[in-house]
């Protein structure tokens, strides 16, 4: 937090202070920090989401001092935004007035590993500039997520509250702009070929190249039939329909196929995965018999219904009902949870993405 902040202002589990302002002279970590004209997407280093967590993870283990002055022995500042510039293997040490230059601004909702967090106070930089690198949710509700960040006393990872313990409506999320596919490190959602640009790109009044690429990937996905021309830029009504086709091909019901694309329903369609329109399936195998996914709403504490015994039988005939001591019945439970979790872990999902709650993704590939 604040440099001139003390560590007994803080609340229990609060940050430390951090790099608010340009830091003291000292060796960067390699070569001269590029001005803004410099920096673009070829110039950076390159670097998947699991490259960023684990140069994340190597500072928590070695447990590197906090510190505004000093530099640890592979060249970064040893405050919250030295850490950042570390993790995403910056060429010199950046502050949090300028590592926005090195991201693009995302929306929280699509927050995955690697991505950051970060509070610049242009007015007195001192006083409460802080950014943390984000690990994966805790659990479906995401409203805590995996902190990793550089603070007094210590490098730490902590589950922390969305978005900070203080100035929480003031974080930023960002995404690294040289951020490559190759492994999320954390969640297990895969990085996409063109990120989720934002619900603001779409819908009634939406005009741009992303609607286009949408309607594309849903022509190829068998929603040619939607459109009497176009695709184009301009969002209509055979966007909206071929969209919500695509949703309800993987058993999304409700509000989860509402015709507008989320993070999920993008990442289905720019990685090719998912059941395509009228019954094909793309590169996450077949889902031409998966019944249709209920909703999240059904499997949560106190739900008692017919869904939840179907999903446990499934785990049990899949080989993940070992936590089920009796049952399974129609009443939620702890084991339920747990062998959810054991199902989606198996899947290589880490951190929020293998909380023991099953959404669309885990009830396709465990019923599919």
């Amino acid at each position: 937090m604040a440099g001139a902040g003390r560590a007994d202002d803080r609340p229990l589990g609060g940050g430390g202070p951090c790099q608010g302002a340009p830091g003291p002279g000292g060796r960067p970590a390699t070569g001269a920090t590029p001005t803004n004209s410099q920096i673009s997407t070829e110039a950076l280093r390159k670097s998947t989401r699991a490259e960023i967590i684990n140069r994340a993870k190597r500072w928590v283990g070695a447990q590197v001092p906090y510190s505004m002055e000093r530099y640890w022995s592979d060249g970064y500042r040893q405050d919250c935004s030295g850490y950042i510039s570390m993790a995403w293997n910056l060429r010199g040490n950046e502050w949090t007035g300028s590592l926005d230059r090195f991201g693009e601004k995302i929306d929280r909702t699509e927050l995955q590993p690697g991505d950051i967090l970060l509070f610049h106070n242009p007015a007195n930089p001192t006083k409460g500039s802080h950014v943390t690198i984000f690990g994966g949710w805790t659990d479906y509700t995401h409203t805590s997520y995996i902190a990793y960040e550089q603070t007094k006393p210590r490098t730490r990872r902590q589950a922390t509250p969305l978005a900070y313990w203080n100035n929480s409506d003031r974080y930023v999320a960002y995404r690294y702009k040289g951020v490559v596919s190759g492994g999320s490190g954390g969640a297990g959602s895969a990085t996409q070929a063109t990120p989720y640009p934002g619900p603001e790109m779409f819908g009634p009044g939406a005009n741009n190249a992303y609607v286009t690429q949408l309607g594309k990937l849903l022509v190829q996905r068998g929603g040619k039939k939607y459109y009497s021309q176009g695709p184009g830029p301009r969002w209509g009504e055979a966007d909206r329909r071929a969209t919500q086709a695509f949703q309800q091909a993987q058993g999304w019901k409700g509000a989860e196929a509402d015709g507008l694309p989320g993070p999920q329903t993008w990442r289905l369609l720019v990685s090719g995965q998912g059941r395509s329109i009228g019954g094909s399936s793309g590169s996450g195998g077949s889902s031409a018999n998966v019944p249709g996914f209920p909703g999240r709403g059904y499997f949560r504490p106190g739900q008692s219904n017919a869904y939840v015994e179907k999903l446990g039988k499934q785990l049990v005939k899949r080989g993940y009902g070992k936590h089920y001591l009796s049952g399974p019945g129609p009443r939620w439970s702890e084991a339920d949870r747990r062998n959810v979790e054991a199902f989606q872990r198996a899947q290589g999902w880490r951190g929020g993405a293998a909380d023991g709650y099953p959404g669309p993704e885990t009830w396709r590939r465990l019923f599919r």
